[in-house]
């Protein structure tokens, strides 16, 4: 009963958990600010490997203020700080100055590895996750030269006082050449454009669960699953049929057997009695694995259940968060519920126990 209960609480913490962080308040006046923090770069090819947004030599604000980082948020390997783009609500802007910074050899080398790499990067904007690529290779010409662009173009859907959508694109027509080793002077420029939309705030993440580069958002065929449950307890029904005739028939032999213990030659199931108390060649592993590995599995299940009920990750890190917040009540009510039974039953039996 008590098991049952902590399981309660933590789906409701769970399920309050996820309500909180999908349904948070994101209002904005026209000209209110809203963050926008820059992530992450990385090659394209390889998603693992990434790297500090201003580790490229980016246009970096005055003071570079990181943002406070919730634990999913750590535990995805995010970076966030404040980026200089001001992208005011409703405030439309066209080839606004970002910066005009003096590209050196060395920033020049940096980026041309970048655009060899197919280098993207991620920011957020009201939560809401956006990548564009840093440059390109213009392979049409011999020369192959190393493009680096220099104007972003943002459009924003907004739905009264809410930010829905935001997409970025890059102008082929901004670029600059980096192939050569010579010093240029840029101007990173940036536009915004607002559009107003009708999509509600509560389905403003359907678009990337739509989207090829995040996982598809399946169909739930309850026909397929009912069937593959069917089938399991049939196969579960033929095996234990088998076992209980197997099992009957030595029942009937030994109980009709009148030779004694020491000359009967023991068969079927009756021969592995002895394997049955013998301790398992490696205590601590097996142990762990009955521990760690029930709760592990129980937690997964519950995980498919949050998934099947459609609880949401609105919010960046919330994914991480809430399988650590459910481990950690079936993590206790497992080692009350389960261990202690199994360590007296096999202490009572083999005068120890495993753990």
């Amino acid at each position: 009963m008590g098991m049952f209960l902590v399981l309660a609480l933590a789906l409701a913490f769970v399920f309050a958990y996820g309500v909180e962080g999908s349904a948070s308040d994101h209002r904005y006046s026209k000209g209110d600010h809203v963050p926008l923090y820059a992530n992450k770069v990385g090659p394209f090819h390889n998603p693992s490997e990434t790297y500090r947004y201003f580790d490229l030599p980016f246009c970096p604000p005055d003071k570079v203020t990181e943002k406070r980082e919730d634990l999913g948020e750590v535990l995805n390997g995010d970076r966030m700080v404040d980026a200089r783009y001001k992208l005011h609500f409703q405030d439309d802007k066209n080839s606004e100055l970002l910066c005009r910074k003096k590209l050196t050899k060395d920033d020049l080398e940096k980026f041309r590895e970048a655009v060899k790499k197919d280098y993207y990067f991620q920011m957020y904007y009201d939560d809401l996750p956006i990548w564009g690529f840093i440059g390109k290779t213009d392979r049409e010409t011999n020369a192959d030269p190393f493009l680096l662009y220099k104007h972003l173009h943002f459009e924003i859907l907004y739905n009264n006082d809410r930010v829905i959508e935001i997409t970025v694109r890059t102008d082929p027509n901004f670029t600059v050449d980096i192939t050569e080793d010579k010093e240029i002077e840029v101007d990173f420029t940036y536009s915004v454009k607002w559009v107003e939309t009708q999509t509600p705030f509560e389905r403003r993440m359907d678009k990337y669960s739509k989207s090829s580069s995040l996982p598809q958002h399946l169909e739930i065929h309850w026909f397929s699953i009912i069937n593959s449950c069917v089938t399991v307890l049939l196969l579960t029904g033929f095996l234990a049929t088998i076992l209980m005739r197997v099992l009957k028939n030595d029942f009937i032999k030994y109980s009709h057997d009148e030779e004694s213990t020491d000359d009967q030659e023991e068969t079927g199931w009756k021969y592995i009695h002895g394997d049955v108390f013998r301790y398992p060649p490696h205590k601590s592993l097996f142990c762990a694995v009955l521990g760690s590995g029930t709760q592990l599995f129980t937690l997964a299940i519950f995980i498919f259940m949050l998934a099947l009920v459609g609880v949401s990750t609105h919010t960046t890190g919330e994914l991480y968060t809430q399988p650590l917040w459910l481990y950690m009540p079936l993590h206790l009510a497992l080692q009350v519920t389960l261990q202690p039974p199994s360590i007296v039953s096999l202490k009572d039996q083999t005068g120890c126990g495993i753990c």
